[in-house]
Order: C-alpha cells, then sequence, then structure tokens
C-alpha cells in the first residue's frame, strides 16, 4: 500500500463519518452549482452583464445621493435667516428667546454699531447718523425647516422685518426630494429586473435538466439537493455583476470626491461602503429570491 493510501485512510478514521458525509453533500452541490453554470453556455456573459449594468445605475444614483445630502447641509448652513429687531430690543434677550424656537441651530449677533463699522470700511458715512438695526442671523438644522421658524420668529415682539432666502431653500428641498424618489424608484426596478433575469435563466436550467431531475426524484434524492445548486446559481450571478459594477461606481467616486474637493465640502462618511455593502446584498438576495420564485413556478419538488 503506497504512503498516500496510508495518510488518506488515517485522516478519515479521525474524520466522524456524519462529517464526511456532509463534506460529499456539500461537494455535490457546488459541482451541480458549477455543471448548471456551464450548462448555460455564452448565456452567462449576458445575465452577468445585465446585472452589472442595472447594478451600476442604482450604485450611482444611491452613491450621488449621498453626495447631495452633504451639499444640502452645507448650503443649509448658508441660508440664514437675517432678523431686524425694533430699535427698543435688546438683542441678547431676543437671542436667547429665539433659541428656545425648535429647530434653531445657532445665532449670531450683529450690532448696529459693528454693521455700522462694516459699511465705513467699503463706504465713506462719516458724520451721518447710524440708521441701521440690531440684526440677529439665525442658522436651523435643516433648509426644508426654515419657513416653520420664520413663523415662529415672527410671533414675537420686538422684530421689525426679516428675510432669508425663500425660492433657494424651496428649491433645493424640491431637488433633494426628487433625487431620493428616483433613487428609490431605481430600486425597486433593479429588484423586478433582477428577479425577471434570474427567474428566466433558472427557467431554461430547469427545462435543459428536467429528465435528469426527474431521475434524480425517481432515486429518492431530497428536494433540497435538487433546489440549493439552482438557489446559489442565481445568487453567483447576483453576486459576479455585483463585483463588476465596482469598476464603474469607482470612477463615480472618484467623481464625487473631485467635487467635494472643489466645493470645499466634506464627503459622507462611510458612503462608498455602504453602498458597495447595499449592493452585494441586494444583488445576491434578489437573484436567489428569483431562482426560489423560478424553482416554486416550473419544478415541483
Amino acid at each position: 500500500m503506497s504512503n498516500k493510501r496510508i495518510i488518506k485512510d488515517t485522516v478519515k478514521k479521525h474524520i466522524p463519518q456524519r462529517h464526511l458525509s456532509s463534506i460529499r453533500i456539500m461537494y455535490r452541490i457546488a459541482m451541480e452549482t458549477i455543471y448548471g453554470i456551464h450548462r448555460t453556455g455564452l448565456i452567462n456573459i449576458a445575465i452577468v452583464a445585465a446585472m452589472a449594468a442595472i447594478l451600476t445605475i442604482f450604485g450611482a444614483l444611491f452613491r450621488t445621493s449621498f453626495s447631495l445630502s452633504s451639499f444640502v447641509d452645507k448650503l443649509g448652513d448658508a441660508f440664514e435667516i437675517s432678523v431686524y429687531l425694533k430699535p427698543s430690543t435688546d438683542p441678547v434677550y431676543m437671542s436667547s428667546r429665539m433659541k428656545e424656537i425648535e429647530h434653531v441651530k445657532k445665532i449670531s449677533i450683529i450690532t448696529k454699531e459693528q454693521a455700522w463699522e462694516e459699511m465705513n470700511k467699503d463706504i465713506d458715512v462719516s458724520g451721518m447718523e447710524n440708521p441701521l438695526p440690531d440684526t440677529l442671523h439665525v442658522t436651523v438644522d435643516d433648509p426644508k425647516n426654515i419657513a416653520e421658524v420664520c413663523d415662529s420668529i415672527k410671533k414675537l415682539s420686538g422684530i421689525e422685518n426679516m428675510s432669508y432666502a425663500q425660492e433657494i431653500a424651496k428649491k433645493l428641498q424640491t431637488l433633494t426630494t426628487v433625487f431620493n424618489t428616483v433613487t428609490i424608484l431605481v430600486l425597486i426596478v433593479v429588484a423586478l429586473l433582477t428577479i425577471i433575469i434570474i427567474n428566466c435563466t433558472i427557467q431554461l436550467v430547469i427545462q435543459s435538466r428536467k429528465e435528469e431531475i426527474e431521475i434524480m426524484r425517481l432515486m429518492g434524492v431530497s428536494n433540497w439537493y435538487i433546489k440549493i445548486p439552482l438557489i446559489l446559481q442565481g445568487a453567483i450571478y447576483g453576486f459576479l455583476g455585483a463585483i463588476i459594477s465596482l469598476l464603474p461606481l469607482n470612477t463615480v467616486q472618484n467623481g464625487l470626491l473631485k467635487l467635494h474637493n472643489f466645493l470645499n465640502v466634506n464627503p459622507p462618511e462611510f458612503a462608498m461602503n455602504t453602498v458597495v455593502f447595499c449592493i452585494f446584498l441586494m444583488a445576491i438576495f434578489f437573484s436567489a429570491s428569483g431562482s426560489m420564485l423560478s424553482i416554486k413556478k416550473h419544478l415541483q419538488v
């Protein structure tokens, strides 16, 4: 007996039989999965390419939505409400009152003396009486809350007038809402397309192996042994499509980082990691779901 045979027999003695049986089953399932992919032939390329394309579209929109949120937050800090006080109003007292209003993030006090001094730097107004009012610059936590904060400030006594970039704030809020809605719609389309593509693919595999599967059933092979390779085949398509989609997504990521640097806005933390995780999770889950739907519809096991 050769040394190789002796070593093999020695190893087998130290491995419980139930473990050996599980390993053999796992090996056979893996081989059945690979065999199913091999029998699909060149269609595999089209399936993976289609998966990569739709995942890339979703990933690009999803990643861009993170950056858009950062830009909105940065611009929101610039959307200050300028509150002009009446001459008899104490700016410090009014500032403390406004801080109690919900969604107020920060308040800066610009006294009429400070404003007059700044004006003197640009225009020679010496000899004139200071006509400027005390001003409070109010920053809100979110641009969409500007209107609500304005309504609350108007109820306070001692307010002469107020102003803010109302139209810009509304347009920015509308843009964010539209973009987030489009991202959700694309997610739904990605899910449907993935399930349909994998469903049709697994249906072809089932039809090509119909006689083989019938023989396996007659031999008493368990249902899960027939199902799992088909489910794994669909999951592998999703996994490969997700990997390929990372190439164009990396280009999108680099472009957005350059835009962040240009606008001097910090990029969102863990944005790309979150996008990649969601893409792989979606691709594998929806692909496996498509396989299971096809099995339930076309394979009575």
